[in-house]
Formats: C-alpha cells, structure tokens, sequence
C-alpha cells in the first residue's frame, strides 16, 4: 500500500512547539498501543501507513518500562518523520475534544431515574459487505436480524418509545435525558451509583446517521452557529425542557454499552483501540483513514481550552468517532469528570495535524 499524497513530509523543525512538549505521558500512551498490538495488530488505515511498519517501534517501546520527556522526543525522532496532513475538503485541520462524564445513577429505576442506558440486544448483528441486503443503506454497519431476513434497526425514537423494553438491557438509570444522550455522544461514562463506581463504555449502535444537537438548534436559529458548545446546548435544554425529545430525536443513531472496568482509575475508558485513553495525550481520529497507535502531533494556534495557547501536543491515534471523518480530523480527550467536560466542551479549533509515520513506511516509498 502506497503513502497517501495527503501526506507531505516535513522536518521536526517544522512542528511548531515540538521542542516545548513534555511528552513522557505521550510515550506511556504509544506503550500502550504497543503493548495491545502484540495481542491483536491494528487494522492499516486507508492512507497506507500500514499497520506491519510499527513493529520495530512498538518492540523499541516496550523495552522501555518509562522514558522522561526527553528520552521520549529522542525516541519518537529516532522511528519515525512527522508528515503534514493535507485537508480534502477545508483551508485546514479542524478538532474537537471529548471526555467521560461522571453521573449519579441507579441500579434500578425510581421515580427520580427513568432514563436508562442499555446493553446490546441481541438482535442486533454487524452488517457488511457479505450481508447486507440489497436495498439496504451501504452506510448502515449495523441492522436487525428478523425471520425474514436483516433490516434496518429500531432507530432512536423508537427505541426511546419502548422498541426495547422488557428484555432486561437496562444497565443502570439516569434521572436527565441530556445526560444519558451525552454518554452516547461520549461513548463511555462513569456511574456513582449505591455500593461504589461502575464504568461503561460503548458496545455497538443502532447504525443510523448521527444528527449532533448543536447542529439542530443552529439550523433553527436558536443559538448562533459559533456559539454552539456542549455547555450552550445545555443551557438550551434547561431552558427548553419540553423540548428535548423534540431535538434529541432529530438524531437517529442510538448506542448501546457494556462494563468496562480499568485498573488506573487515572486513565480513561478502553476506547476503540482496546486501550485505557490518558487524559490529554489520546486522539480519536477517522478509523477508515488512519492506523491506531499513530503519533500525531497537533498544533491549533488559537486554543487554549488545556490551559495556554497555542495548542502543541503529541498525542496517539486510540479511538474514533461517528463525527470523526476526514484526514486531518481529531477528538482530543480531556479526561473523566465535569472539569474535563468544561474543556472538552468549548474545543472547536482549526488546527494543523502532523502525523508521525515510521521510518520504515518512507523508506520504503517506491
């Protein structure tokens, strides 16, 4: 697989702040995706760094238990050559950020906790190339097995009107349908529930196309397009709270959880690279495009959400995202709690992205 030609390589000097970045929590983090690597390599990403080319980095890694910050930038500049991302469709990169909200839940429902998080049903199967109907959407990874065949599944509605109930799925109960919907954004949470603290993260979707709120409410005017965060989404709802299955709904796509519990209570969930995130350090970046476990090195003059501006960080490709679509697209996670959700929900930046590809993916560039 050739190197795509959105990547254009560059010199470290080109980073701009790459000198200034402690990255010892940056190489703990690559670590990790090379320590899961050896269980189950990752899928090569669509713009050819395969996934084979990490493997002398990743062993490289693991014979280090730890490395301070300049040990850390000394190894990254020894295996691999930053790359510039060139944008398909835009001037230049954008990212977001997102977090794990932390919430009061219930076990079981009370008069105060109506709203549930579910498990996946079983009727719901992955869908792809070897068995999709005819007919069926081709952006639809998920559907319903039935006696007549797979079909589209229940959509959020539906599901919210009761498709579901009666078949146990409910893992525990929230009482505000705007924090279980930004769970599902989320994708991960954690639960102060009676007894102690219980993790959930994403297990599968309905498979609709995701709809975000802010986009609703900004098509209907009801808060400026550059004033669309999650903090002014909630405000909205709090002021509109007869409104909120109303826009809500407007977002087919519906997701399901499972326990996911971690043993550093100081890492993030197990996201979609089957590792724990660290806070600040992991990106959800376009599956489809990109190989997990890829450095990236993200420059976003203007924010300064984790505390000084500009932005200049490495961090690793280890989750992704519905909304997470295009080269030069990321997620940054701030971490767990309403601190990280006050950061994660004001990042909305132009950024420049340099992807750190091995040396070994240039060298062998024909």
């Amino acid at each position: 697989m050739a190197l795509s030609p959105l990547l254009r390589p560059v010199s470290f000097d080109d980073l701009p702040g790459w000198r200034s970045d402690p990255m010892a929590d940056a190489f703990a983090a690559f670590r990790r995706s090379a320590d899961r690597s050896r269980i189950k390599p990752y899928r090569s990403g669509a713009l050819g760094i395969e996934a084979e080319a990490f493997d002398a980095a990743f062993e490289a890694a693991l014979a280090h238990p730890a490395l301070d910050d300049a040990g850390a930038r000394a190894f990254f500049e020894a295996w691999f050559s930053p790359c510039l991302i060139l944008p398909e469709d835009r001037p230049g990169g954008f990212v977001t950020g997102f977090y794990e909200p932390v919430v009061d839940a219930s076990p079981i429902r009370t008069a105060r906790h109506r709203f549930a998080l579910l498990a996946r049903p079983a009727d719901l199967v992955d869908v792809d190339d070897d068995n999709r109907p005819a007919g069926m959407d081709s952006y639809l990874a998920f559907g319903r097995a039935t006696d007549d065949g797979i079909v589209e599944y229940f959509d959020r509605a539906a599901i919210e009107e009761g498709a579901l109930a009666g078949r146990g799925l409910e893992i525990a109960w929230l009482e505000d349908p705007v924090d279980v919907f930004f769970i599902h954004v989320q994708g991960a949470a954690r639960l102060r529930m009676p007894g102690g603290s219980r993790r959930v993260t994403y297990a599968a979707k309905s498979g609709q196309r995701f709809t975000g709120p802010g986009h609703v409410l900004a098509d209907m005017g009801e808060i400026p397009k550059e004033r669309v965060t999650m903090q002014s989404i909630r405000a909205w709802f709090r002021a509109h709270p007869n409104r909120v299955d109303e826009i809500l709904r407007r977002n087919r796509s519906f997701i399901f959880f499972r326990d996911a519990p971690v043993d550093d209570e100081s890492l993030g969930p197990v996201a979609a690279a089957k590792v724990p995130l660290t806070p600040g350090r992991s990106l959800a970046v376009d599956r489809l495009l990109h190989t997990f476990g890829t450095p990236f090195f993200v420059h976003a003059e203007r924010l300064d959400a984790f505390g000084t501006a500009p932005f200049a960080r490495l961090m690793v490709a280890q989750d992704t995202g519905s909304a997470i679509v295009g080269p030069a697209r990321g997620d940054l996670f701030a971490g767990s709690g309403d601190a990280a959700g006050e950061i994660a929900g004001v990042v909305k930046h132009d950024a420049d992205f340099f992807a750190l590809v091995p040396r070994r993916a240039l060298d062998d560039r024909p």
